[in-house]
């Protein structure tokens, strides 16, 4: 249990680069929200401490991407059942479809993952259960040569979190913290 808002702010960071850096970490698929009351899971990443910023990757057609351009607001929620820790991130996301940030992302992802990029944009309708996916690429690779039109579906969002509310479930008394990017904290009543 921690005492200081130091201690806090240092939890809150491991938490998050652990969870970005790590799958099997427990907050590395949070919840998103944004601000037309609709949540999902999504995989976590990166997190840079410094500017408190997340980093996830969506389809440029996924109907959220019209949503967070619309209206930046956005929410992540994220919960480590084991250590009973619940953070709770409020602050606003950008979608970014190209520059380094966006190549290097590219770049790092396995043309397993790249294919998602290939099929039928999120929510695209159909008469049978589908994936999405060319049927050519339901169980094979795709080579790089075949990524190629994948990558105008590619994007980066990108979350600048304002706000993070830690809270920590213990049998002998909750605690809850408020943190704000810019350094102002303060504990609360849970």
């Amino acid at each position: 249990m921690y005492d200081t808002l130091d201690e806090v702010r240092a939890d809150i960071s491991a938490r998050l680069a652990n969870a970005a850096a790590n799958r099997h970490s427990p907050m590395h698929t949070p919840v998103v929200a944004t601000t037309d009351a609709d949540a999902r899971v999504m995989v976590l990443r990166a997190f840079d401490a410094d500017h408190w910023t997340l980093r996830f990757h969506t389809d440029a057609r996924s109907p959220k991407v019209a949503v967070i351009e619309g209206d930046p607001r956005m929410a992540v929620l994220a919960y480590d059942r084991d250590a009973k820790i619940q953070l709770r991130l409020r602050g606003t996301a950008r979608i970014e479809r190209d520059g380094a940030m966006v190549d290097a992302a590219w770049a790092e992802s396995t043309n397993f993952a790249r294919r998602c990029y290939l099929g039928e944009g999120p929510g695209a309708i159909s008469d049978v259960p589908t994936s999405g996916l060319p049927l050519e690429f339901e169980r094979d690779e795709p080579d790089d040569v075949q990524l190629v039109p994948a990558r105008e579906n590619f994007a980066v969002l990108v979350m600048q979190a304002e706000e993070i509310d830690w809270f920590s479930l213990a049998h002998h008394g909750h605690r809850r913290a408020v943190l704000a990017r810019h350094g102002a904290a303060r504990w609360i009543a849970p």
